[in-house]
């Protein structure tokens, strides 16, 4: 073995842990930003997961009350609760004027803006997953060329091309492209499935408020002994 070649060798540790300690500054901050980004989208991952589920029971149990006819004046929560009590108000708030078409309109539109807020919040944080879906591999190929970077001038100070001299470079610059995609697939998959499971809750709801508005646009009398108790 050639002895000047093994302080060299010796000197890199090529772990994990290892690259991103003896990564050039410019590339630690990237690995850091990465890994930053990537424990914030799972954090948004898991809490959409939680909200969604509770999300898609209220979704089902505004449908079954719709379907059966029953009463809505019980205790209702979450999305079902605003889209209820919304529809209650619209339908208290009638003028004897109005036809039963602009009524049954009015109470829907009522009831979809109510829905449009809470869908609002539960699109919330998705934006995080998408822009992170999209920016971190560029982010990680930005500590990628930078390493490339190192390596060449590491190249040039030693007037050496034995990978021995290269090798670190390019390993942190592997390293920091890694993260990035780690921190993107996830990011993009994540993203698709809570937009799409948000949009499947917003038709369950935007399909049943059409028949409670129907609904409620047919019982003018109960609007009116409602209003007057």
């Amino acid at each position: 073995m050639d002895p000047t070649q093994a302080p060299i060798e010796a000197a890199h540790d090529f772990s994990f842990l290892g690259l991103f300690l003896q990564a050039d500054p410019i590339v630690k901050g990237v690995m850091i930003l990465l890994v930053i980004a990537s424990i914030a989208c799972w954090t948004v991952v898991f809490e959409k997961v939680i909200r969604l589920a509770a999300a898609r029971r209220q979704a089902k149990a505004f449908a079954n009350l719709v379907r059966s006819g029953g009463s809505l004046d019980g205790e209702h929560r979450g999305i079902a609760g605003h889209v209820v009590k919304a529809a209650i108000d619209a339908w208290r708030d009638q003028d004897s004027s109005e036809t039963r078409a602009e009524r049954r309109d009015r109470i829907e539109r009522a009831m979809k803006g109510a829905l449009a807020i809470e869908v609002k919040r539960l699109r919330t944080g998705l934006s995080l997953l998408a822009t992170s879906g999209s920016t971190a591999p560029f982010v990680g190929l930005f500590g990628t060329v930078w390493g490339i970077m190192n390596s060449f001038s590491s190249i040039a100070r030693s007037q050496d091309t034995s990978l021995a001299v290269v090798a670190p470079g390019i390993a942190e610059a592997l390293f920091a492209t890694a993260i990035g995609l780690v921190v993107a697939i996830p990011a993009v998959m994540a993203y698709n499935k809570l937009a799409s499971d948000v949009s499947g809750i917003q038709s369950t709801f935007s399909s049943y408020i059409s028949v409670l508005g129907n609904r409620l646009a047919r019982d003018r009398a109960g609007a009116h002994r409602a209003a007057a108790e």
